[in-house]
């Protein structure tokens, strides 16, 4: 049977920190504290946004994210310096596991899709910039439908694209509310978890597997197949 797997793009193969370096000319030794709100605010508002069914793009998300951190942090950042920062969330890198991990899923019994909250031009510029886009068979954005994870509409939406079932679908990604969203809408999900110091939600709904990093997720999901 061919697995199909779903990753998650930001948070689960590019890191987001990886504007930590952009942000020291405007907060300086702030900077990692100025990132993790700003992807804690990200994602927030597209929680906000899909419950209140007022769609705006995954962008658009990230600039108010932005706005907001430079007001509660008290940074006059410039409007210009602001839409410098946002393109350089179309060129963050990858995390350092990926580009060695995928190719070994890519010839296995598995058919790859980046699957994401951001704009599928957006996600391929990242994906290209990493130089990870030819390991996919496509990009499936949830822009499609005008919705966010963990909205149920979306995991069917992938199905859908895909054509793949529940039972043979599996949604990789950091992000343990991307996890818990895909297995309640009928997916397995893996979690990744990077950091020794990362929490699951203790909800009643667990990862299928859980790995420290992509490397060793091939093993992990053949596992779980088995």
């Amino acid at each position: 049977m061919t697995i199909t797997l779903g990753f998650d793009v930001y948070g689960t193969l590019i890191d987001t920190a990886g504007i930590t370096e952009a942000l020291k000319k405007h907060a300086g030794e702030n900077a990692a504290a100025f990132s993790s709100l700003w992807r804690d605010k990200q994602l927030e508002y597209s929680f906000r946004r899909g419950l209140m069914q007022n769609y705006q793009h995954f962008a658009v998300c990230t600039r108010n994210g932005l706005d907001y951190v430079c007001e509660v942090m008290g940074y006059d950042i410039s409007p210009e310096d602001r839409d410098s920062l946002m393109a350089q969330y179309r060129i963050l890198p990858a995390f350092s596991d990926v580009k060695e991990a995928l190719p070994r899923l890519q010839q296995g019994d598995f058919r790859l899709f980046a699957f994401s909250n951001g704009r599928k031009a957006d996600v391929c510029s990242l994906l290209e910039h990493s130089g990870i886009s030819s390991y996919f068979s496509d990009v499936i954005s949830t822009d499609e439908i005008k919705s966010f994870k963990p909205n149920p509409a979306v995991y069917a939406h992938f199905l859908r694209r895909t054509g793949a079932t529940g039972k043979e679908a599996w949604l990789i990604s950091g992000n343990p509310f991307d996890v818990i969203g895909a297995i309640s809408s009928g997916m397995r999900g893996a979690w990744v978890k990077r950091s020794a110091h990362a929490c699951f939600d203790p909800w009643e709904i667990q990862p299928t597997t859980t790995v420290t990093n992509i490397a060793a997720l091939k093993e992990a999901v053949e596992a779980q197949e088995r």
